[in-house]
């Protein structure tokens, strides 16, 4: 099997979730065995951050890439939608310290992708093939086991023990399925995290359009608008627990299936697609980049 870059250059442009800035991403055809490189063109010299699991550098709320000072961040939805169209050389420049959050899904991304079309390299692929099942048991109870199988696939629960969102799970048994049952799942937070979030600078952009919002602990009135108000939402029905947005999920089970596409974005880290099986448990970027820096190092 060869590998694939894209046909055409395309822009992005939209908000960053963590800094609210206006953003530009520019997605470039690459040569083959490139792989995928974010350039920061604000900054001098224009430096290049391999999207690579040895680059992590940081996961609160998001997936953090750097080398030397350039750090570019909330990679995960855009190398998800890279994995799944089978891009394996990409160079996308951007003009801020992270990539624009769009819908707060994948979708954008990857209908994109297909418009740009998609080139076939004289260079065969390389895969990571999962040769043996490993195990990974975290101190916060997240665990994960990677399987031998001779193609990628994904099962992910999440459970918060919250009222609202209840103990769900995903599964994704052929990457060929992630623009129908994945790729328009949208990220989500809580409604007691958002005041911790921003007072850590972050979730800055969020809002109703690019964030499922869930409300699962009862506050008081002022407390709330307190706190929606933070997150520039105001108006919404905050009479009864339950999510605040107005547009429906998606999916009964959109988060966990948001959760699965994280998994998806931050294993593309291992610089390869993957040949094997993903059974994840209370995932998160934190512990799904552990995986990846593992499997990178295997």
């Amino acid at each position: 099997m060869l590998q694939h870059t894209i046909q055409n250059k395309f822009t992005l442009e939209g908000k960053g979730l963590h800094t609210g800035l206006q953003i530009t991403a520019t997605f470039l055809p690459a040569p083959a065995g490139s792989g995928i490189k974010f350039v920061r063109t604000d900054m001098a010299d224009k430096p290049v951050v391999e999207a690579l699991a040895s680059n992590v550098a940081a996961t609160e709320r998001g997936t953090v890439v750097k080398k030397g000072e350039a750090s570019i961040s909330t990679i995960e939805h855009t190398m998800a939608a890279l994995m799944a169209n089978g891009i394996d050389n990409c160079t996308i420049e951007v003009n801020a310290p992270e990539v624009p959050i769009l819908d707060g899904s994948a979708a954008i991304i990857s209908n994109a992708i297909k418009k740009a079309g998609i080139a076939e390299q004289q260079a065969e692929r390389k895969f990571m093939e999962i040769k043996k099942a490993q195990y990974f048991k975290f101190p916060n109870g997240s665990e994960f086991a990677v399987l031998p199988a001779d193609d990628f696939s994904i099962e992910s629960t999440v459970d918060f023990g919250s009222s609202v969102l209840n103990k769900q799970t995903a599964i994704l048994n052929n990457i060929s399925d992630f623009d129908k049952d994945i790729a328009a799942a949208r990220t989500f937070v809580f409604v007691r995290e958002i005041e911790p979030l921003l007072k850590m600078g972050l979730i800055k952009g969020g809002d109703l359009d690019n964030a499922i919002v869930i409300y699962d602990q009862p506050m008081d009135k002022d407390t709330i608008n307190h706190l929606t108000t933070l997150l520039g939402v105001e108006g919404v029905n905050t009479d009864k627990l339950g999510y605040l947005n107005k547009r429906p999920l998606a999916w009964e089970n959109e988060p966990a299936r948001h959760k699965l596409l994280d998994i998806i974005g931050d294993l593309a880290l291992v610089g390869m697609p993957i040949k094997g099986k993903i059974v994840a448990y209370k995932p998160g970027h934190g512990v799904n980049t552990q995986v990846s820096k593992a499997l990178f190092n295997f």
